[in-house]
């Protein structure tokens, strides 16, 4: 590898030095568009930034705080799309070409800013993204979307489980500026454009900490990237754990929860969709049987919440920590309940099932529609259907509703359909139902907070005989539904009827 040593006036080409008269460091001049769109945060990411020796533009090196580092020499060049002869260079020196805006400028500290005070940091690009996260955070959203078109990239936010417009930045440069300046903030590399990423990062808003997950995937316009907020701190005071009632369960449905989180063993399991609340359910059963007397822990991707005596390991895929290797440890430092944050395959269930069935309380959500879905999923886990149903204790079906805005609320005749369904659902038909408007204290939505809907299901003998024997879905539901247990469907209608949502909420959510 060539490298052209500052102020030394020689090229090194393996161990014979060869002088160079223009390589002195007063010549040299930084070159930033070289990189592209970002091309200082880039520099600043890899330490890296392109140079002219002399202001000639045939004389192009890669001033590096390390010109031996091969990987970032090999990702420089990739951005630049060419490789270049590395340049050895001083922190001070990168650090002053890093903070230069414009192709020209010569380095050193004098008039240069740092990484935190560039024009870059003030532009409209950083602002646009950061106005972004103050908006979602004030809202309460649970999702930032950045989506890049041919002509800009439009910012939706996901609040109350439904996407809303946010805002617009016009231009394909600024598109791709918006998505660096996320890839930089979560660490990411901001030269690959052709793979999906993953990262995250922690901003301060609001007086507080705010935590962020991030996912960059390659579209025919360029990246999008969707942002999950994650405000760990809202459960870190005792006296703010959540609960059951808080959330919205009826009275029954809190009651039999709390009795099959407090058993001594075996696996309660919360299923539904993304974005159904399950991780917040669990939480709220976990903080209700958190006595103090017992050890509790807990493995999650993310750790969502902080909860106060509790101890919570994130999973890292990157350095080995799986779901299924972090159980295994866990099992071996003595818990009484554990709460595994979702169960995404075979290793993973099987090791949750044999901690229930050894004298553990596993507390764990899953991907499924109903609870006639758990069991399909765990079949498709080729697990011994035998010992799942020995440790199953109950299973929760939940889906997260918006309430209608109570300041705003109208009523509209109810369709035929409308009238059949609350037949069906055992209510009078109704001659008229709720229909949401839009004003102000809702954002004009029509919708103002969500509550969860649930079915509790308590597995008794019946109902395992029944999925070990293979019974067909047709028997395992009449056999859950003659005990009492009310469908999604039925508890929706329930609220309509008391002018809590709208039909249209619940036909989005659950269907009828």
């Amino acid at each position: 590898m060539e490298m052209v040593v500052p102020g030394a006036g020689v090229v090194v080409k393996g161990a014979r030095n060869e002088p160079d008269a223009g390589a002195a460091a007063g010549d040299a001049v930084p070159d930033l568009t070289l990189f592209g769109p970002g091309g200082a945060t880039l520099a600043r990411q890899l330490q890296a930034v392109p140079v002219r020796l002399g202001g000639d533009p045939d004389r192009l090196r890669l001033a590096m705080a390390d010109p031996w580092d091969e990987a970032t020499l090999r990702r420089a060049s990739q951005a630049l799309g060419r490789r270049v002869p590395a340049l050895a260079a001083t922190r001070a020196q990168l650090d002053g070409w890093c903070g230069t805006t414009t192709a020209g400028a010569t380095g050193g500290a004098d008039g240069a800013s740092r990484m935190n005070g560039t024009s870059e940091a003030d532009g409209p690009v950083v602002a646009f993204v950061d106005q972004a996260l103050r908006r979602a955070y004030e809202i309460g959203a649970s999702d930032i979307h950045f989506e890049c078109d041919r002509l800009g990239v439009t910012v939706r936010l996901r609040r109350d489980g439904v996407l809303v417009p946010h805002g617009r930045l016009d231009g394909a440069r600024r598109a791709e500026e918006a998505i660096s300046r996320i890839k930089v903030l979560a660490q990411l590399d901001i030269t690959e454009r052709r793979l999906p990423q993953d990262g995250r990062f922690r901003v301060s808003l609001g007086g507080g900490e705010l935590d962020l997950r991030v996912s960059v995937i390659p579209s025919v316009f360029g990246e999008d990237a969707v942002l999950r907020l994650l405000d760990k701190a809202q459960l870190r005071d005792p006296a703010d754990q959540v609960s059951l009632d808080l959330l919205g369960f009826d009275a029954t449905g809190a009651a039999m929860i709390r009795e099959l989180a407090g058993l001594p063993h075996g696996m309660l399991l919360v299923t539904g969709p993304t974005g159904s609340g399950k991780t917040t359910t669990v939480y709220a059963a976990l903080s209700e049987v958190n006595n103090g007397i017992e050890k509790i822990i807990t493995i999650e991707d993310p750790v969502e919440y902080e909860l106060a005596g509790v101890l919570q390991v994130p999973v890292n895929e990157r350095k080995g920590l799986t779901f299924a290797k972090g159980l295994r440890s866990i099992l071996r430092h003595d818990p009484d309940r554990i709460l595994v944050g979702e169960i995404r395959d075979a290793e993973t269930a099987e090791i949750a099932v044999q901690s229930a069935l050894t004298g553990h309380q596993v507390l764990t959500t899953v991907h499924a529609n109903s609870v006639f879905d758990v069991t399909g999923r765990f079949k498709h886990f080729d697990l011994d259907m035998f010992g799942f149903m020995a440790a199953l204790n109950g299973v929760i079906v939940q889906r997260l509703v918006r309430c209608v805005c109570p300041a705003c609320v109208a009523d509209r005749p109810a369709t035929e359909r409308e009238q059949q369904w609350f037949a069906d659902m055992g209510l009078p038909r109704p001659a008229t139902v709720p229909r949401p408007v839009g004003c102000e204290r809702c954002g004009d939505t029509g919708y103002k907070g969500r509550r969860v809907i649930a079915e509790v299901h308590t597995i008794d003998d019946g109902f395992r005989d029944l999925v070990t024997t293979g019974a067909p879905v047709s028997a395992l539901r009449e056999h859950v539904y003659r005990k009492g247990v009310r469908t999604l469907s039925q508890l929706g209608a329930d609220m309509v009827s008391r002018r809590e949502s709208s039909a249209e909420e619940i036909k989005r959510v659950v269907g009828w």
